[in-house]
């Protein structure tokens, strides 16, 4: 018992330490180089500081909630059609603007594409859920194939609408799909965002213990006296709302919310209390030092998206710690 809690506290120190380390990267590496930046340019690291952070702990948090209401160790934030339904809304907004001169305006800073874009991960959410459904209880597969079945049917749509807009508005949906971190990011929707990723991190603290036992089979949790429904419920909620909150602020970001959660769990073990912590410091340090890393690395047209980024190296980490952790293969739960 002794050691558990000693390797708790070892891993949530190790991981404490590399999100400060990454932090501080952030804000001393930019595309002119590695230094303290001056008084003009401080602050739009110290936003992209704030913005990559609040992400990284979005979708950190969100893809171990989905983890543990799947029970499936490679769910991630956009398991659910999200991704593919922001991307429809985001080029639906491109095409009726191209078409028809219709544009959202801007709410806390955002465009119309980003709005459209939110609106789309949520009526995927809601279509997800209606499907998903058994009764008012939420079935975990069914869930999943609602998911595919929308997120196909988002991603044909999103096709469809690609070859009736001009050229050059392809170039900007390519763009936003490759994932960006706001170096001036709308300062109510980085508000909003923070506020939501704290809050969604204090309450998996709080129902630590419930997110242990949900891990397990329906009677097993049911028999501790687990209300599953409501804990389904609230981590579908909480999870489709923090995807939102990183479509809005940065667009699709691959990975991280699938890798994050396994880091942790390797450096503090499977307790929910401890590992919804280690999660967030775990995520939020993973795209810390990517977006520091893409700063650096000139491919000769400009600087390597950071989502381009996650995915070349999350890829490849997932792949290693899958077949060097036993733990990935039976979801995590002890």
């Amino acid at each position: 018992m002794n050691f558990a809690r000693h390797r708790r506290a070892l891993g949530l120190g190790l991981l404490l330490a590399a999100f400060m380390f990454a932090l501080a990267l952030r804000y001393l590496v930019g595309s002119s180089g590695f230094g303290e930046p001056g008084e003009g340019i401080a602050r739009y690291r110290l936003d992209a500081g704030l913005a990559a952070t609040a992400i990284g702990v979005s979708l950190a948090i969100a893809g171990l909630f989905l983890q543990v209401l799947l029970r499936n160790p490679l769910a991630s934030p956009f398991v659910l059609g999200l991704s593919s339904g922001a991307s429809f809304g985001y080029m639906l907004a491109l095409y009726l603007a191209s078409q028809f001169g219709i544009a959202a305006g801007s709410f806390f800073g955002l465009s119309g594409p980003s709005l459209f874009a939110v609106g789309g991960s949520l009526v995927a959410l809601a279509l997800v859920w209606q499907l998903g459904s058994r009764r008012g209880a939420v079935d975990p597969l069914g869930l999943v194939l609602a998911g595919v079945i929308i997120g196909s049917m988002a991603a044909a749509g999103t096709t469809a609408l690609q070859s009736l807009v001009p050229a050059g508005l392809r170039g900007d949906f390519v763009g936003w799909m490759m994932g960006r971190i706001p170096e001036a990011p709308p300062q109510g929707l980085l508000l909003i965002v923070s506020a939501i990723a704290a809050a969604a991190t204090g309450l998996g603290i709080a129902i630590g213990p419930a997110l242990d036992a949900s891990s397990l089979s329906d009677d097993e949790a049911r028999s501790v006296g687990v209300r599953l429904t409501t804990v389904r419920i609230t981590l579908f909620v909480v999870s489709g709302v923090l995807a939102a909150g990183t479509v809005a602020l940065a667009g699709p970001i691959a990975f991280v919310g699938l890798v994050a959660p396994h880091a942790a769990r390797l450096m503090v073990g499977p307790r929910h209390a401890t590992l919804v912590l280690g999660s967030a410091l775990a995520g939020a340090a993973m795209l810390l030092a990517a977006d520091a890393i893409r700063q650096v690395v000139d491919v000769g047209g400009g600087r390597l998206p950071v989502g381009v980024l996650t995915a070349l190296v999350g890829g490849p980490v997932f792949l290693i710690l899958l077949r060097r952790a036993p733990i990935l293969h039976h979801g995590g739960s002890s």
